[in-house]
């Protein structure tokens, strides 16, 4: 029999090792536990409808308050690779979930008859298709609107859509206004909402779903004015991006973003008058974060548009909607149906809708510019 003899230093650094390594552990526990504290998660019903970027960046804040969030997706394809792979296998593909926080169906009537609470996330193109599907009662429904574009079938935006189309009326809606990109809120990097509502109750109650420690929440009662600054921003962005591409820097961008937020003014007063100040968040910051970021998919089409693309051509490369194109078109004819003097949305209006040079409108734009 051999025996292996350990003199008593070593026995003593072995315990000391071995004392110091359980407090770390333990601390490293502590550290971790209240990094990630268990949420008393909500049992309120909610559910997201579309399956884009923003679509899935919206799953991803409401898991951290929902036991249980229902999402209606595009296709049977889109929903069996989420249930395998346990995310989004075309937008925000680094955005994991935990399938049991999930429930999973391409049956809208399915997602509301389930749901208290049914957030719209589609483009605006295909948001009449969607709905149109609807024959379960909704008229207890909480509907909110994340789409940030005209609703082409009836030339209006989504607000006013509800309301006609399907009688629900401003106390059953809401809507999410930003600066909020779906790509920071994957990263989980602090981003903020601004959700319009009318109903003090309801804004309570959204606030508590949407509020996480990477999304501060602020509440408006402005539901036209959040909507269509949103639309707007997307429009202005273009023009930011085309300015890039013609090779145009940031001192013109400032002035541009500048005149930008003063058409913004403008046009909303013109639209529905309303206390509301557009250097609030919602107004100048989600412009402001649109003209400038690399995420944004409209200033990326005015890029594209500045460097020499056709505007048919810059819209088939992207792989996701620029709503600010759409809108283009139906804010330009309001704005002259109200007379307005909007000098920036005359002028991408005429890039995209009157085949006009980018370079030799944005040379006339800057004279009107100051």
């Amino acid at each position: 029999m051999a025996f292996i003899i350990v003199s008593k230093p070593a026995i003593r650094l072995c315990f000391n090792i071995f004392a110091v390594h359980i407090p770390i552990m333990a601390k490293k526990k502590i550290i971790s536990e209240s990094s990630n504290p268990k949420k008393n998660k909500k049992d309120i019903s909610v559910g997201v409808v579309g399956s884009g970027s923003f679509a899935t960046a919206i799953v991803k804040m409401l898991v951290e308050n929902c036991k249980i969030v229902h999402w209606c997706v595009r296709s049977e394809f889109v929903k069996g690779a989420i249930e395998l792979r346990g995310h989004n296998p075309t937008y925000l593909t680094a955005a994991h979930f935990n399938l049991k926080s999930l429930k999973l169906t391409t049956d809208i009537n399915e997602l509301v008859a389930a749901c208290d609470v049914i957030v719209l996330a589609t483009p605006s193109i295909y948001l009449s298709d969607t709905l149109d599907k609807m024959t379960c009662d909704y008229s207890d429904k909480i509907f909110i609107s994340a789409i940030k574009g005209i609703i082409p079938k009836v030339n209006d935006v989504v607000a006013h859509y509800l309301r006609d189309e399907f009688k629900i009326g401003f106390r059953n809606q809401a809507v999410i206004a930003g600066p909020c990109h779906a790509e920071e809120v994957a990263m989980e990097r602090l981003s903020y909402l601004t959700i319009a509502t009318v109903e003090d109750e309801t804004a309570e109650k959204l606030e508590g779903i949407f509020s996480s420690d990477f999304i501060k929440v602020h509440t408006s009662k402005d539901i036209l004015g959040n909507e269509y600054s949103a639309i707007l921003k997307n429009i202005f962005a273009i023009g930011a991006g085309i300015a890039s591409g013609l090779g145009y820097g940031d001192n013109f961008t400032a002035v541009f973003v500048s005149n930008a937020i003063r058409e913004m003014e403008t046009f909303l007063e013109a639209i529905y008058e309303a206390p509301r100040d557009v250097n609030e968040s919602a107004y100048l910051g989600d412009l402001l974060v649109t003209a400038y970021s690399l995420f944004s998919r409209n200033r990326n089409l005015g890029n594209l548009i500045g460097k020499g693309y056709t505007v048919k051509s810059a819209i088939q490369s992207m792989n996701m909607v620029a709503e600010g194109y759409y809108a283009a078109d139906s804010i330009y004819k309001t704005a002259k149906q109200k007379n307005l003097k909007l000098p920036i949305i005359d002028t991408v209006y005429a890039i995209l809708y009157e085949g006009k040079n980018a370079e030799k409108q944005f040379k006339k734009l800057t004279a009107k510019l100051n």
